[in-house]
């Protein structure tokens, strides 16, 4: 089950695409979206991606720090930022023990054949590593927008 809005976010310490260690306190007091996505460079995640990047200064200028986790390794993650020039840090969850505990693992089905990988959602956390919002089933080409809305709002 995704994490509610009102929750503590769970800790972390994930490896970003250059091999540095990162953990969710080493954001605390900021505004924070993290957002959880399948694989690195497939249509729908590099849409997501891409409207981050491309929203990023708005982000920035919000004093909000992007954040995107998948179960790809560091090495996908490296190339995946290099080649659509994302300015934000993406960290490697391979084992998917951070999905888990933010409850966007578990069963999929796509053209008839069930598997289990990450369920696209993003999370707004706030400077006391409080969840405010809960995106789940974004639309990827446009949900950097609605996350900013949200954010001001």
């Amino acid at each position: 089950m995704v994490l509610s809005e009102g929750v503590k976010a769970p800790g972390f310490e994930l490896l970003d695409s250059e091999g540095k260690l990162h953990k969710l306190s080493d954001y605390a007091g900021e505004t924070i979206v993290v957002y959880f996505y399948p694989k690195d460079d497939t249509p729908g995640c590099t849409k997501e991606a891409c409207s981050f990047r491309d929203s990023y200064a708005d982000f920035k200028k919000a004093g909000v720090t992007i954040i995107g986790i998948s179960p790809d390794k560091v090495e996908s993650h490296k190339k995946f930022k290099e080649k659509y020039a994302l300015p934000f840090t993406l960290l490697a969850d391979p084992d998917h023990a951070v999905c888990e505990a933010f409850g966007v693992w578990g069963l999929k089905k796509s053209f008839g054949r069930e598997y289990e990988g990450v369920f696209r959602t993003t999370f707004v956390i706030g400077p006391e590593g409080e969840i405010k919002r809960v995106f789940e089933n974004v639309k990827p080409s446009d949900h950097s927008q609605e996350v900013l809305e949200a954010i001001a709002a």
